[in-house]
């Protein structure tokens, strides 16, 4: 509901529709919260879905990291958004 409003105000601050389509999103996000919250997986996680998406192995990162033992330093995170197309932020 709240595509399709969005969708006919556009970027119109001013639409009547405006302060609806902020109201639903403010009420969902309180609603989701609440009820259906979503936790962010671990880098470790993250790094293994990656990795078999892109055909990588265990030894094209180090086993600490994996482990979780160890956080990917700049230089590695750096290489991996570039490799994997991702933004740094999914390591960080």
């Amino acid at each position: 509901m709240v595509d399709a409003i969005l969708d006919e105000i556009d970027e119109n601050e001013k639409h009547p529709l405006a302060e609806l389509a902020e109201a639903i999103s403010v009420f969902t996000e309180k609603y989701e919260t609440e009820h259906a919250p979503i936790s962010m997986p671990k880098v470790p996680d993250i790094l293994r879905y990656l990795m078999q998406e892109h055909d990588l192995r265990q030894s094209d990162l180090p086993e600490e990291v994996l482990a979780g033992k160890r956080d990917l330093n700049t230089r590695q995170i750096r290489r991996l958004t570039k490799r994997l197309s991702v933004s740094a932020a999914v390591f960080v």
